[in-house]
C-alpha cells in the first residue's frame, strides 16, 4: 500500500511541476507563478513594516541605479516588470528578492560590498533566485517531504512500537534534512551565482567583483558552519566557482562595455 501511494506521489510531481531552470537543470514546482507572487508581496510589506527603511535618498538612488542596469538586461519578460527596491537601515549584511519582483538591500551590505560591482554581484544573484523560482521549488520540496514524512508517521505508526518507532521518525527526519532539503538549497545558490555574474556581466559590471565580494564576506565572517551541514557553499568553493565561471561571462562584459560604455552608478561616502 505504501509503495502505491509513494508512486501516486511522484507521478503527481511528474504531471504537474516537471520544467526545466534557466540553466537547464530539471525542477519540480507546484505553484503556479501568480500564488508565488502573492505570497511575495505580503511578505515584502511584512518586512517593511517590522524593519526599518532608509531614507537616505543617496544610497536609495545607488541601490535603484544598479538594479535598473540589471533589469535592463534580463530575460523576457523580466525586464518588462516593475521591479520594488528598499533600502534598509540595518547593519546587518544581507540582500534578497521575492516573488512579485521586490527586492531588499541592507546597509550592512552596502558597506561590505566596495564596489557597484560587488553590490551588482548580489542583487543579481537574489533576482536569479526569482528568475530561477527557487522559492517555488523549495515549497514544493517542502511539501514532498512533509509528504514521505507523513507517509513514514503511517508506516511506522502500524508496524513499530514505543522507543524504536520514535527512533524511526528522527532518523527519517534528519534524512531529509541533509540528504533532500539541505543539499537543494546549495544547488540554488550555485545556480544563482550563475545566473547573477550572467546578469552583471552583461549590464557592463566587471564579474570580477563576484568573487571579491564573497572575499569579503569570509573577511568578516566568524565561524561558519560545514558546509556539509550548511544551505550555502562555503566561501571558497563559492569563490572558486565564480573564478571559474568568470572566464564563460567574460566576453559579454567585454560587449557590454564596447555598446553601451561602463555604469555610472557611484557608491555615496
Amino acid at each position: 500500500m505504501w509503495k502505491s501511494i509513494g508512486l501516486a506521489a511522484a507521478s503527481a510531481l511528474l504531471v504537474f511541476g516537471c520544467t526545466q531552470s534557466p540553466t537547464g537543470r530539471s525542477q519540480f514546482k507546484l505553484f503556479s507563478s501568480d500564488e508565488m507572487a502573492t505570497l511575495g508581496n505580503q511578505s515584502y510589506a511584512k518586512i517593511k513594516d517590522q524593519e526599518k527603511v532608509s531614507d537616505d535618498q543617496a544610497l536609495i538612488g545607488y541601490v535603484q541605479c544598479i538594479t535598473d542596469d540589471l533589469v535592463a538586461v534580463l530575460p523576457q519578460p523580466w525586464r518588462d516588470l516593475k521591479w520594488e527596491v528598499t533600502v534598509f537601515d540595518n547593519e546587518a549584511v544581507n540582500a534578497f528578492a521575492l516573488p512579485g519582483e521586490n527586492i531588499g538591500v541592507y546597509t550592512g551590505l552596502i558597506d561590505v560590498a566596495e564596489t557597484p560591482a560587488q553590490l551588482a554581484a548580489v542583487i543579481g544573484h537574489e533576482i536569479g533566485h526569482v528568475i530561477a523560482e527557487h522559492g517555488n521549488e523549495r515549497m514544493t520540496s517542502e511539501v514532498a517531504a512533509g509528504l514521505g514524512l507523513s507517509l513514514g508517521a503511517a508506516w511506522v505508526g502500524q508496524e513499530l512500537e514505543g522507543d524504536t518507532a520514535a527512533i524511526v521518525m528522527a532518523s527519517l527526519g534528519v534524512g531529509t534534512q541533509l540528504l533532500y532539503i539541505l543539499p537543494y538549497s546549495r544547488t540554488h545558490e550555485s545556480e544563482s551565482d550563475q545566473l547573477g555574474m550572467d546578469y552583471m556581466a552583461a549590464a557592463g559590471y566587471d564579474p570580477a567583483g563576484a568573487a571579491q565580494l564573497w572575499r569579503n564576506m569570509a573577511a568578516q565572517a566568524g565561524a561558519n558552519p560545514p558546509e556539509f551541514l550548511s544551505t550555502h557553499p562555503s566561501p571558497q568553493t563559492r569563490i572558486d566557482a565564480l573564478e571559474s565561471y568568470r572566464s564563460q561571462v567574460q566576453a559579454t562584459y567585454q560587449r557590454a562595455i564596447s555598446e553601451r560604455g561602463r555604469p555610472d552608478c557611484v557608491k555615496p561616502t
